[in-house]
């Protein structure tokens, strides 16, 4: 039997119907209305597809050379029922928003994991951050927790999107692979009490180091918003609070960084 040979329809109109949906991505009522969001680049689409995370529409330019992750990314594209197109480079630079965009764009569902669903003896290592407000230190949290084996990221309150497209880009893919939760504060509290390990989190006015607290596994780290920190609420709810000491004149740490210090330090114990 003679298989069908598939030809991706091609897009050269600025005001195409796909490359406005797409492009409105970038816009979270959008995202939030259509379940969807925009990962730029092959080496995104090669995470995603590692992840069994197929693209609902996959964007190639006119451009783009000719690559083994491609030719899959688009027989995957199509096997899941997707739809790939072939478009010119002032569409890939109007969907990014970039003079130089990347040539090969995916269109992905959103992908929450309910709070129940989490397993926490799975991994040594999670994070939940409360109202974390950037989307470049949520994407690079998201990043180093899959870097260092985390179980995933929590979301407590009023965040960033998850699935902007700044977000996305910090990940470098790892949005693919890193379970991502939403709770709100009572949601969380309620999930905390079940928490078999140690809930740790940082303060400015802590009195013990992050170097002298003693960790049980699996540990839960928990972060605050980037200006005012950690609420007292969810401060209380943790078995210590713990502080990085500043040696110089910076009063704190950014805090993508301060949550890679934590992970690494939870991680790194014996």
């Amino acid at each position: 039997m003679v298989g069908v040979v598939r030809e991706p329809r091609l897009i050269t109109s600025l005001t195409n119907d796909t490359v406005k949906s797409v492009r409105a991505l970038h816009m979270r009522k959008e995202r939030d209305a259509t379940g969807l969001f925009l990962a730029e680049g092959l080496k995104f689409i090669g995470e995603a597809l590692d992840q069994d995370r197929a693209p609902r529409t996959l964007l190639v330019g006119m451009e783009a050379r000719p690559h083994p992750l491609l030719d899959r990314a688009r027989d995957a594209t199509w096997a899941a029922g997707g739809e790939v197109v072939t478009v010119t480079h002032p569409i890939l630079e109007k969907i990014s928003r970039r003079d130089n965009p990347q040539t090969v764009l995916g269109v992905f569902e959103q992908a929450y994991a309910p709070l129940s669903d989490l397993t926490p003896d799975t991994a040594p290592c999670w994070v939940a951050l409360e109202q974390v407000r950037d989307p470049g230190n949520l994407g690079t949290i998201i990043r180093t927790a899959d870097s260092a084996g985390c179980g995933g990221v929590i979301l407590i309150g009023d965040c960033v999107d998850p699935f902007s497209v700044e977000a996305v880009r910090a990940t470098m893919g790892s949005v693919f692979a890193v379970a991502i939760a939403r709770a709100t504060p009572t949601e969380f509290l309620g999930w905390r009490e079940t928490w078999p390990g140690s809930v740790v989190g940082t303060r400015l006015d802590a009195t013990v180091g992050y170097r002298e607290a003693a960790y049980q596994r699996p540990t839960l780290i928990l972060m605050g918003n980037e200006q005012a920190g950690l609420t007292d609420a969810l401060a209380a709810a943790c078995d210590v609070n713990v502080k990085i000491p500043m040696r110089g004149r910076a009063d704190s740490l950014n805090l993508a960084v301060a949550t890679g210090v934590m992970i690494y330090a939870v991680t790194d114990e014996a």
